[in-house]
């Protein structure tokens, strides 16, 4: 069994907190128990060097209709089948990441992603996407979200 994370789109409000908390997840300027505003604080101090956030918040425009987008693990994994060096894998817990040190940035998975959860990481070198906070043990944006908008699950 796979962990996964589900969006819960009729409680999400869009304040993109799961994104600030995202960045921070994977930034080297972690200070211990930050809080939201020393988040944004720190985003925007070192902006040259941020992470991308592997969680999106996207919109429906002219609704209030809100969700966060992030990779899905698929159990077919159209990203690592696209990867042409073996950066994109799946591990034996059934998460799909992506080797920085191997990625050659051709962005295959990018157009591969039924789900438009893989980008162009930090500096545009190396894709990025969800990696379940593997350091972590539970992923920041669930953690972190005020409305409680995302929940993981084994399925």
């Amino acid at each position: 069994m796979a962990k996964k994370i589900f969006p819960k789109e009729d409680v999400c409000v869009g304040c993109h907190l799961c994104e600030v908390y995202c960045v921070y997840a994977h930034s080297k300027y972690k200070k211990p128990n930050a809080k939201a505003h020393e988040l944004v604080k720190l985003y925007i101090k070192h902006k040259d060097s941020k992470p991308t956030p592997r969680i999106l918040v996207e919109e429906k425009s002219g609704t209030w209709t809100t969700f966060a987008l992030q990779c899905r693990h698929c159990d077919d994994a159209p990203c690592t089948k696209a990867c042409i060096t073996g950066a994109m894998k799946r591990l034996e817990d059934g998460r799909i990441v992506c080797d920085e040190e191997k990625c050659v940035g051709c962005w295959s998975c990018i157009m591969a992603c039924p789900h438009g959860a893989v980008r162009r990481g930090e500096n545009k070198k190396a894709a990025s996407k969800c990696d379940l906070c593997l350091d972590l043990g539970e992923p920041a944006c669930v953690k972190n979200c005020p409305n409680e908008a995302l929940e993981i699950k084994e399925v």
